[in-house]
């Protein structure tokens, strides 16, 4: 049975980001469904439930009753006026939405289509339309081996442009410095507990990755993150990396994994193959731990061919 064949997405050319490509990813999110339905139901509902209290949205300021919290007088008005005033505050209509994007060299890989960056960068503006067209905010932590990347959540337009600009300028930016040294094998540990800090309670969190780097040692700052937030997970791989692209039975494949320049051969390949399967389920176990079930995304297909695996 013959592979099928796939044209590049609308004006991609599959190994460096352009603006275009990424606002085309908006007409895949209207087929996907309101992720807010996974919420936990202590933090379920991202609209105003009219339920007043302190640590929330500020809403107005009132004449001062029998039974409010005198945590929530409001001193200046109160002065200003001579009669007690207390704050109320609305829980906030948006949730957040944080996606932490894993862009290491290691995903600069791609055997057919595009790159698994370019696909990692479609499949989080496409995650990052979703939020924005439910009414959500939506922030991200860009993670590369010489940068992290923070986008404050922001709401409608303001939330997409930054997430927008911030992947076409790290992937740039990670293209120029292929061929360096990364100085930092734990910057993916150093993403999560920076993520640990910014994530507020409530917020639904979509790890994007290849796989390779989000390690036992990230463990900790995901398990604390899992507590209070709600996490999914998405590893985008390669046909070369799963095993499942036909090959001659002998053959010398130049290959650029990371930083390394290799040439696979049959006997080379097999070895090569079980330590990118042992790294991929060493993720998977992983997130097992914080009860997370990642879906596995294939860079050789467009994401308009793999809707059912993100709904």
């Amino acid at each position: 049975m013959m592979n099928q064949t796939y044209s590049l997405p609308l004006y991609s050319d599959g190994m460096s980001l352009n603006e275009q490509e990424l606002i085309a990813c908006q007409s895949l999110s209207r087929a996907l469904p309101d992720h807010k339905s996974r919420a936990k139901a202590a933090l379920s509902g991202h609209r105003s439930s009219q339920i007043k209290g302190r640590g929330m949205e500020f809403a107005e300021v009132r004449h001062y009753q029998n039974g409010d919290d005198v945590r929530t007088i409001d001193w200046r008005v109160t002065a200003r006026t001579g009669v007690a005033h207390t704050k109320l505050f609305v829980e906030e209509r948006e949730r957040p939405i944080l996606l932490l994007i894993d862009l290491s060299h290691s995903s600069y890989f791609g055997s057919q289509l595009v790159l698994q960056s370019v696909q990692i960068a479609h499949l989080a503006t496409t995650l990052g339309w979703n939020a924005i067209n439910n009414g959500d905010r939506l922030g991200a932590l860009i993670a590369s081996e010489t940068n992290h990347l923070e986008l404050k959540p922001r709401s409608r337009r303001q939330g997409i442009l930054q997430l927008t600009s911030g992947l076409i300028d790290v992937h740039q930016q990670q293209l120029k410095q292929i061929n360096q040294l990364s100085p930092d094998p734990g910057h993916m540990f150093k993403a999560c507990q920076r993520l640990q800090r910014i994530a507020k309670p409530g917020s639904l969190i979509w790890i994007i990755t290849d796989g390779q780097h989000i390690n036992q040692q990230c463990l900790a700052p995901l398990t604390e993150l899992s507590r209070h937030c709600d996490i999914g997970a998405f590893v985008v791989t390669d046909p070369l990396r799963q095993g499942t692209l036909a090959l001659p039975k002998q053959f010398a494949l130049p290959v650029r994994d990371g930083q390394q320049q290799l040439t696979l051969t049959r006997q080379s390949y097999e070895a090569w193959l079980a330590n990118q399967q042992a790294q991929q389920q060493q993720f998977f176990a992983l997130m097992n731990l914080i009860k997370v079930q990642p879906k596995l995304i294939d860079a050789a297909k467009p994401l308009s061919a793999q809707l059912d695996i993100l709904r």
